[in-house]
């Protein structure tokens, strides 16, 4: 691969990186993709493996935000049908809940509005002589359950489809594979990266920094320097224990400070989160901590009494993923979760930085991102329509 050159370099294996190098490859451009460890290594398998609109994102009057992930949500149950699942979710609203019946009915109700009404998109009241069926959810003091529809992915088995489709489409991948250096040339970047102990020189015409968390650390090895923006990583963990939730995903509160939280089916057991803690180490050092597991595990013991005895109540494993959040002030739950696009140059752009970003959103975002640099990209026939280019899972394909 040395001096070779390419429309469309890509750096990073996650959703996102994945999905513009599907987006490119499907236009007909040439596309190389840089991951330095393995695909979905990073914070795309440690999600809440949920394929959702942001029903939360609603109170903070994100509803452009909901609505684009509610569409995504859609083509995905389509293309994906092996990979995306639809799930019950269900709200259990008690006496001493922050949001009222009536609250969650109008959110659920906008929500459905911006979703567009059919038989699988409506909510409904769960009726009391029914309750006894939701996975022994406490009563005591409860006064109503709202039941509506989102779906579940394996985030990983979902990026590696979507590399997968990459591939098939003409695409190259590099792995592992160590971003070293990019330099601006007139009409190019010069690459320079590290793979089998070999320093490897490429030109490419446009770059997209998908690499997540080292977004900024990747913005540190460019010239001229690309300024970064401000961010911060926020470190979501996730527990998983014995005893399977049946009947779908729980959308609760945690009782401590009212963040929502996720009690889920997962792989025959139950999975749990998340937090939303500030990550000031370097980004491959993150970890769930003693503190995170805590504030889990009494989340969940206090909607589901089983898991209140010691017996029950052990956790099977735990992991953590890194958001990369805009750095403001205040409560997290409040921040706008819109994903970023940040270039090098809005008059003559080639480098462009993916900042943020959604599971559900992942094929937006690419092609968001494609046509910030369009001026920039050659004629070139398309070869796939990504609205209705199917997804199957299966393993990494040679590359």
């Amino acid at each position: 691969m040395t001096n070779t050159s390419y429309d469309v370099l890509v750096i990073g294996g996650g959703i996102h990186g994945a999905g513009v190098a599907q987006a490119a490859a499907a236009r007909g451009y040439s596309v190389l993709v840089l991951e330095q460890n393995q695909i979905a290594a990073g914070t795309s398998s440690r999600s809440s493996k949920l394929i959702h609109g942001g029903l939360r994102y609603l109170e903070t009057g994100q509803l452009a935000l909901v609505k684009e992930c509610l569409f995504a949500r859609e083509m995905l149950l389509k293309n994906a049908p092996e990979l995306v699942k639809r799930q019950a979710f269900y709200i259990p609203i008690y006496k001493n809940s922050k949001r009222s019946i009536l609250k969650v009915w109008l959110g659920l109700t906008l929500y459905g509005w911006l979703g567009g009404y059919n038989k699988n998109k409506r909510f409904k009241r769960i009726p009391r002589q029914q309750w006894d069926k939701l996975d022994g959810l406490d009563t005591d003091n409860l006064k109503a359950v709202y039941q509506y529809w989102d779906a579940q992915t394996d985030d990983k088995a979902l990026t590696t489809a979507v590399m997968n489709s990459a591939i098939d489409l003409g695409a190259k991948l590099c792995m592992p594979a160590i971003f070293l250096f990019a330099f601006r040339k007139d009409d190019h970047y010069a690459v320079e990266y590290l793979h089998q102990g070999k320093t490897i020189h490429c030109k490419a015409k446009t770059v997209i920094n998908a690499a997540g968390p080292w977004v900024n650390e990747v913005l540190g090895r460019t010239q001229p320097v690309i300024p970064q923006i401000q961010t911060q990583l926020i470190q979501g963990t996730h527990i998983i224990l014995d005893g399977c939730i049946t009947q779908g995903v729980y959308y609760a509160e945690a009782p401590s400070d009212k963040r929502p939280v996720f009690v889920m089916p997962w792989q025959d057991k139950t999975l749990v989160g998340t937090t939303e803690t500030i990550h000031t180490g370097h980004p491959s050092d993150t970890k769930p901590t003693v503190a995170e597991r805590t504030y889990l595990l009494e989340a969940l013991s206090y909607y589901f009494p089983k898991y209140r005895s010691s017996q029950t109540a052990r956790i099977n494993a735990a992991f953590s993923g890194l958001r990369v959040l805009p750095q403001t002030h205040g409560n997290f739950n409040k921040r706008a979760r819109d994903t970023l696009l940040d270039v090098d140059d809005k008059k003559d752009p080639r480098f462009l930085t993916i900042y943020g970003g959604k599971l559900t959103a992942y094929r937006i975002t690419a092609e968001n991102a494609l046509d910030h640099l369009q001026k920039n990209l050659p004629i070139s026939s398309e070869k796939s329509d990504l609205r209705t280019l199917k997804l199957k899972p299966g393993p990494l394909k040679p590359h």
